[in-house]
């Protein structure tokens, strides 16, 4: 394994790092278009009672997965500029969508209920869905550099997952307040609060289990990029400084 490096250097570049940003961001584009569907995981707990997610529970944990190789191998700066693109890249591919739906339909398409139903979403649930991934994916970010340095890059299990249950939780927390606060239930008829701790836990264990892989894709890519960064002396902004925004 490559030795510890203070800071990716300013003219460094990175062979893999594009890949693993377009894995990230698929992830999260991905998850927004799948999330109007709500799925039945009840087999999951053993069909103790009854348990619906988001079908966006397949893939959006694999974005924490992604960060969690972005901040350990490449360090925060780079995982932020990831951050922001694949933020954007949503934003995008959202206002496509609400656009495409906006145009008015030919004669003979007569599939416009659908298109509506499936993927037009309220302004409110977009913009809960917009909040919750800065929040949660910065906070992932953040809390597992800053364990990074506490516990001297050992035990990756324990920041790994200890970032995912932050981050993780926060996302849960702002999605759901913004987007369904003020009402009894969410859409399955469920209670907030026990939707909201089902989902938490659900995307931690899936964090815990992947941890195998996680710990094979983070050592195979500091041997590729020949780099272990460590975040000394580095602002933890979420926003990068006027003028320095495409720097390292």
């Amino acid at each position: 394994m490559a030795s510890p490096t203070a800071s990716a250097p300013p003219e460094r570049e990175f062979r893999f790092l594009l890949p693993v940003a377009v894995i990230f961001t698929g992830a999260l584009i991905v998850s927004n278009i799948i999330a109007v569907k709500v799925v039945d995981v009840s087999g999951l707990v053993g069909g103790a009672f009854d348990y619906f997610q988001p079908a966006s529970i397949v893939i959006f944990p694999v974005s924490y997965i992604i960060g969690d190789i972005l901040t350990e191998v490449y360090g925060y700066r780079e995982a932020r500029r990831v951050i922001w693109s694949a933020f954007f890249a949503n934003a995008i591919a959202v206002l496509a969508i609400v656009a495409a739906q906006e145009i008015p339909a030919a004669p003979f398409w007569g599939d416009q209920d659908a298109y509506e139903r499936i993927l037009g979403q309220t302004w409110r649930i977009l913009s809960g869905s917009f909040a919750a991934v800065l929040v949660g994916e910065f906070s992932n970010s953040i809390v597992l550099s800053w364990m990074k340095r506490l516990t001297g890059g050992r035990f990756l299990w324990t920041r790994t997952i200890g970032s995912t249950v932050v981050g993780q939780g926060l996302d849960s927390a702002f999605f759901l307040t913004i987007a369904f606060f003020g009402t009894a239930t969410i859409p399955n008829g469920e209670a907030l609060w026990g939707f909201w701790w089902r989902a938490w836990l659900i995307k931690t264990l899936y964090e815990a289990i992947a941890t195998p892989l996680t710990y094979v894709t983070v050592n195979f890519m500091k041997r590729l990029e020949g780099v272990d960064a460590y975040d000394v002396d580095t602002n933890f902004s979420p926003v990068p400084l006027p003028g320095r925004w495409f720097h390292r």
